[in-house]
């Protein structure tokens, strides 16, 4: 049985996450296990009988007691600027060593700022201090203090943590992205990703994520395997496979990159593309919407592949649907094109 699904802030993209390019800096103290286990996928796991030669292993970043005045910290760097307006504290498997209690903060600084210069910098509250469950997600609302780059987890006074969300809505700052030989093969230059989740991209709607969440699609990067794309299960009925995604800004697409990387015995078969023009549409009003354009129709697909397809037009467009027949897994989508606004 599949395991279910961790709570999440729905609609919103962990700012934080290893797989968008977050990175843990440093913390106070780290003793028992590593702050960067803190934005790994999952809710962290608990092997019984495994201890490190600093005691019992733990998934997660856990300080030692404290025997003096004052609290443990650490310091992330988000993987793409944004405004956090959700976190989860979760600490899974910590029952009887999580902190009591814990607050957050946020500022701006350039990226790949020392941790020691951070520690020194004016923070902004963005959670004040807030008690926590053990063993459990705990999950809070924050102050809206703007985009941030880095985040501030302060622990009271000690304790456990094994993973930490901070869900918000990205700032893109659209800056020219640096593309491998491939792409420049078939992209030209100063062309933006307009679906990446780095641009403010996001999958608002699909027919089915049995396997890979959807939002998937849009990470940075090639995935490391299947688990790192958007999968759909087996479709036994008739019709196909479809999702939805809002670009990261109203622009013309050019070129769209349908990567099935990893997916060799599980890939949909063909694939077809969609374009709308509908700013601030409800979702159910996409859906249900018969203002698609097909500006690349049903094209084979192969196993494994990054495959460059150009569309037929360019209308000006705010949402892309990706329908795959009938079924299967995709690791990448990208939007090649220009910002129309």
């Amino acid at each position: 049985m599949k395991e279910a699904a961790a709570a999440s802030f729905t609609g919103l993209i962990d700012l934080a996450a290893a797989a968008l390019g977050g990175r843990a800096l440093g913390a106070s103290d780290q003793f028992f296990a590593g702050v960067d286990n803190l934005i790994l996928p999952g809710r962290g796991v608990f092997i019984a009988d495994k201890f490190t030669e600093q005691g019992k292993w733990m998934d997660g970043w856990e300080s030692r007691r404290k025997r003096s005045a004052g609290h443990d910290f650490c310091i992330l760097q988000l993987g793409v600027a944004g405004r956090v307006l959700g976190l989860d504290i979760d600490t899974n498997h910590f029952c009887g060593n999580h902190p009591h209690f814990a607050s957050v903060d946020g500022l701006i600084a350039p990226k790949d700022t020392p941790f020691e210069a951070l520690t020194s910098l004016r923070w902004s509250e963005l959670l004040g201090q807030v008690p926590l469950r053990p063993t459990a997600q705990n999950l809070f609302a924050t102050n809206d203090i703007g985009a941030v780059t880095h985040l501030r987890l302060n622990i009271f006074p000690d304790g456990g943590v094994a993973r930490f969300r901070a869900y918000g809505r990205v700032a893109a700052d659209w800056a020219p992205p640096v593309l491998d030989d491939e792409t420049r093969a078939h992209v030209a230059a100063g062309l933006v990703d307009l679906a990446a989740v780095t641009n403010g991209g996001l999958a608002r709607a699909c027919s089915d994520a049995h396997f890979g969440p959807m939002n998937n699609l849009l990470l940075p990067g090639r995935g490391i395997d299947m688990g790192a794309g958007w999968e759909t299960r087996r479709n036994r009925g008739p019709g196909h496979d479809w999702i939805i995604v809002q670009l990261g800004a109203r622009g013309r697409a050019q070129v769209v990159e349908v990567d099935t990387n990893h997916f060799k015995g599980n890939y949909p078969d063909r694939c077809s593309i969609d374009l709308c023009d509908a700013k601030d549409a409800r979702i159910t009003d996409l859906i249900a919407s018969g203002d698609w354009q097909t500006v690349i129709p049903e094209t084979k697909l192969q196993a494994h592949t990054r495959h460059f397809l150009t569309p037929s037009a360019q209308p000006t467009a705010t949402h892309l649907r990706l329908n795959i027949f009938p079924d299967g897994g995709c690791s990448r989508l990208r939007v090649w094109g220009s910002r129309a606004d």
